[in-house]
């Protein structure tokens, strides 16, 4: 839907606490690119040449816009996974292989394709294995192994992981919740918290051993906030309630500054074992005899 242009010194702009505008705060670039959009194009064009091809020409050819079509989606959605996937240091491979499954519906097309212009079943055979492979080799294939941080034992990744993945669901459901109540101040807002919950999320990727700390913010604190941005889209959409839109925009003000405040109490934290780490290691040193020069540049 249309949007009304609006900023900080526009009517209804948010003008909390200035700071760099939260449109670009965290933003990122969409995985799905116009390569991938294009794939939907040849079935239109398949089913549409076959309705001239006889009955059989036009089963193929329906079979084979069905297969492009869904692995146009497929592809789509792999793509998705894969960048959720690089974007995390610790994350699951993807439970289904979208992209290698799309490469194969497009070679699966690709010979219902060739069976629909009277085409022999060897040259299917041949030109559904080619297509197969290109699109393969254009879109690569999914990530087929686990990722986590070195040390860990794979209990504790597998924890961290599960963790992150339901934080990341309760995230995406409050951006679903918000764009539905069509607020565009609400939506900026919601973005914004959903920058300050990553930075919390990265900092127990970082070190799972703050996952104790921080479960109750991804958990408990997560799910109330989808909850209630769920409940707030539900009324707002039917009535427009005013003050249901500035009580929920105050909740967001009060989750991004106590999902901050853990993000920096975690990273203290770490500095504090990091400078322990530091100081034993000096004495460690000290006692083998090893003079440190502590005013001299490395």
């Amino acid at each position: 839907m249309a949007q009304r242009f609006g900023g900080k010194f526009s009517p209804g702009g948010d003008d909390t606490k200035g700071g760099p505008p939260p449109a670009y705060a965290g933003a990122r670039v969409n995985p799905v690119g116009a390569r991938a959009n294009m794939m939907f194009v040849p079935s239109v064009l398949l089913g549409f040449f076959s309705l001239g091809a006889g009955a059989a020409g036009l089963a193929f050819g329906l079979v084979g816009a069905a297969s492009w079509i869904l692995g146009a989606w497929l592809l789509r959605e792999g793509l998705k996974a894969e960048a959720e996937y690089n974007e995390r240091k610790v994350a699951h491979r993807p439970a289904l292989p979208r992209k290698i499954l799309a490469g194969g519906l497009a070679g699966i097309g690709m010979a219902f394709a060739t069976l629909s212009g009277d085409s022999g079943l060897p040259a299917a055979i041949v030109y559904g294995g080619i297509a197969g492979a290109l699109h393969l080799f254009s879109f690569g294939i999914d990530p087929l192994r686990g990722k986590g941080l070195a040390g860990a034992d794979s209990f504790q990744k597998d924890r961290v992981a599960r963790v992150v993945d339901e934080a990341e669901d309760y995230l995406r459901d409050m951006d679903s919740a918000a764009t539905r109540a069509g607020d565009r101040q609400v939506i900026s807002r919601v973005e914004r918290f959903r920058t300050t919950a990553r930075e919390l999320i990265r900092t127990v990727e970082d070190d799972p051993r703050d996952l104790t700390a921080a479960r109750k913010y991804l958990g408990v604190y997560l799910m109330g906030a989808r909850d209630a941005a769920v409940k707030f889209a539900d009324i707002y959409t039917r009535s427009r309630d005013s003050a249901a839109r500035s009580d929920f925009l105050a909740l967001l003000t009060d989750l991004e500054e106590s999902f901050g405040q853990k993000t920096k109490a975690l990273l203290v934290d770490t500095n504090s074992d990091l400078a322990v780490e530091i100081d034993v290691l000096r004495d460690r040193l000290q006692r083998e005899g090893v003079r440190i020069d502590r005013t001299t540049g490395p």
